[in-house]
């Protein structure tokens, strides 16, 4: 269930090829697990967190919630193929609107059955 290149061929330098990774994390850039750690030093404290970043809390509210979500999309069970996990990773992460993704879903569904792709 993996979603996409692997830990190091991204440069996190603390992981090598070959680690069996929980999806969730391979799903991660390496910003959104510095975001975690410092998450995680602050002991879970948004404000103290909007403080250290220099920003607003709700800011930081929004990119938790980004990161919640995209943790939730490749952790989700009722996805099995890769190619719509990723698809909704990238969705959780705005780098995919939403219309976006309903269409590319449906031309790989098309695709995988055999279907007509137009052009």
């Amino acid at each position: 269930m993996s979603c996409g290149a692997t830990r190091a061929s991204r440069g996190y330098r603390d992981l090598r090829v070959g680690d069996n990774l929980p999806a969730w994390l391979e799903c991660l850039e390496d910003e959104d697990l510095q975001f975690l750690k410092r998450f995680l030093l602050s002991s879970g404290s948004l404000k103290a967190l909007a403080d250290e970043y220099g920003i607003s809390y709700p800011t930081v509210r929004g990119r938790l919630d980004r990161l919640i979500a995209k943790v939730g999309a490749a952790e989700d069970p009722k996805i099995s193929d890769p190619f719509q996990r990723r698809l909704r990773v990238l969705v959780a992460d705005a780098q995919v609107s939403p219309t976006v993704a309903k269409e590319l879903l449906e031309a790989y569904r098309a695709s995988m059955k055999g279907g007509k792709n137009s052009d």
